[in-house]
C-alpha cells in the first residue's frame, strides 16, 4: 500500500482511494512553534472553532453576568450543538434572560448535526428553525453581550455591529497580530470569521489553557484570564453541552477528564488547549500547549482520525484516555451490507521544529 508523507490515506481492499492532506501546528501560548504537519502557516479559516475566542468577547461585556447565565450556559455559548432537547431548552431559556425572542436569532435553521435528531425531525415533518441551529448558543451570547453594551439587538451579526467590533478586537489580540494580519468572512451561521495562519489558533487555544496556570501563581491575574479559565472549566466541565452524544468533541473532553478542551471547526478544522504538565514540558514548551489541525479538504470523519494521531504520537494523556478515541482514529470502511471493505491509515508523522 503506497505511503504519503503528511496525508491519512482510505484504502479499499489493497487499493488507496483518497489522500487527505494533513497541516497541523503545535505551539505553547508564546506562539513559540514546537511541532508541525505538512504547513503551519496556511490561512485557515477557524469556524466554529473560534468560538471559545468570540465568547471572550462576550464575558468582556458584562452582558453574561447581567443576564445571569452560568458555565453551563457558557459551554453552550462554545458549542457546535447536537440540537437535543437540552440544547434547545437551554437555548430558549438564556434568550428569555436577555430578553430576547427566536425571531431576534440571525443564525437561520438546519439539519441536526445528530442523526438520531434529525432522523426524529423528519418522522415528526418538523422544520428546523434558528434556535435549532448549533451555533444558536453563540447568538444567544452575542444578542447579551449586545445589549451590556447598549448596543441594538437588531443587526448584531454584521460586521460593523460593535459587538462584532469587540470580537475582532479579541481575536486580533489573542494571536498577536495586527489588523491587516486576520482576515474575516461570514461563517455558515451567519456571523463573521477569522482566518489566520493555522499556527495562531494553536496559539490561541494555549493561551486559553495557559491561563489556569496564571491563576494558580497569581491570584491578581488579570480579568481576562479569569475569563479564559471560566472558559476552559465551562467546556471541560459541560462537554455534553459543547457537541453531544457521539460527537467527537464531547468524548474528546470526557475521555481527557479537565485536562484539555477541544472544538470542531467546519470544513476540517480543529482546536485544542492542553493544560500543563510533565508531558507539555517534555515537548518543549514551558507550559501549557496548543494544536490546530486542517485537512486540505475539509473531510470530518479524516479531521478525527488525524486528531486522535497526533494526540497519540505526542503521547498526551495516558493510553486509556487515547484509547477512548478509538472509534474515531482508524475507522473501518464498510458496504451496504455491512462488510468490511476497507480503512483509514494515518500516513504522517509530526515533526518537531527549531
Amino acid at each position: 500500500m503506497q505511503e504519503t508523507k503528511d496525508h491519512v490515506i482510505t484504502y479499499r481492499g489493497e487499493v488507496v482511494e483518497n489522500h487527505h492532506q494533513v497541516h497541523a501546528a503545535v505551539t505553547d501560548a508564546t506562539g513559540k512553534l514546537l511541532y508541525a504537519v505538512g504547513d503551519p502557516t496556511r490561512i485557515t479559516l477557524a469556524r466554529s472553532a473560534a468560538k471559545p475566542a468570540q465568547a471572550l468577547a462576550i464575558l468582556e461585556t458584562g452582558g453574561f453576568e447581567q443576564c445571569g447565565f452560568n458555565d453551563a450556559d457558557l459551554a453552550l455559548m462554545c458549542a457546535s450543538h447536537n440540537s437535543e432537547d437540552k440544547h434547545i431548552s437551554r437555548v430558549r431559556a438564556m434568550l428569555a434572560k436577555v430578553p430576547a425572542t427566536e425571531t431576534d436569532l440571525r443564525c437561520g435553521g438546519h439539519p441536526a448535526l445528530s442523526e438520531t435528531v434529525s432522523r426524529n425531525w423528519i418522522k415528526r415533518d418538523y422544520t428546523p428553525t434558528g434556535i435549532c441551529n448549533n451555533c444558536s448558543g453563540k447568538h444567544a451570547g452575542m444578542l447579551a453581550g449586545s445589549k451590556a453594551i447598549g448596543a441594538d439587538l437588531e443587526g448584531y451579526h454584521l460586521p460593523a455591529h460593535p459587538m462584532q467590533v469587540r470580537v475582532k478586537h479579541v481575536v486580533e489580540e489573542l494571536c498577536g497580530l495586527d489588523e491587516d494580519k486576520v482576515k474575516w468572512s461570514i461563517d455558515g451561521c451567519n456571523l463573521p470569521v477569522p482566518a489566520f495562519p493555522l499556527k495562531y489558533m494553536a496559539k490561541i487555544y494555549a493561551t486559553i489553557a495557559t491561563a489556569l496556570d496564571e491563576t494558580e501563581r497569581n491570584p491578581n491575574a488579570s480579568e481576562r484570564t479569569k475569563a479564559m479559565v471560566r472558559i476552559f472549566r465551562a467546556m471541560a466541565d459541560h462537554p455534553d453541552l459543547v457537541g453531544g452524544e457521539g460527537r467527537f468533541c464531547t468524548v474528546l473532553m470526557e475521555a481527557f477528564q479537565g485536562d484539555l478542551i477541544g472544538k470542531i471547526g467546519a470544513d476540517g478544522c480543529y482546536g485544542i488547549g492542553i493544560c500543563a504538565s510533565e508531558q507539555t514540558r517534555q515537548l518543549g514548551a514551558d507550559g501549557a500547549i496548543g494544536i490546530a489541525v486542517k485537512i486540505e479538504d475539509g473531510n470530518i470523519g479524516i479531521l478525527y482520525s488525524a486528531v486522535a494521531e497526533i494526540l497519540e504520537q505526542l503521547r498526551i494523556g495516558t493510553a486509556d484516555m487515547r484509547n477512548k478515541l478509538a472509534s474515531f482514529h482508524e475507522p473501518q470502511v464498510f458496504n451496504t451490507a455491512g462488510a468490511v471493505t476497507g480503512g483509514t491509515s494515518n500516513s504522517f508523522s509530526i515533526r518537531a521544529v527549531g
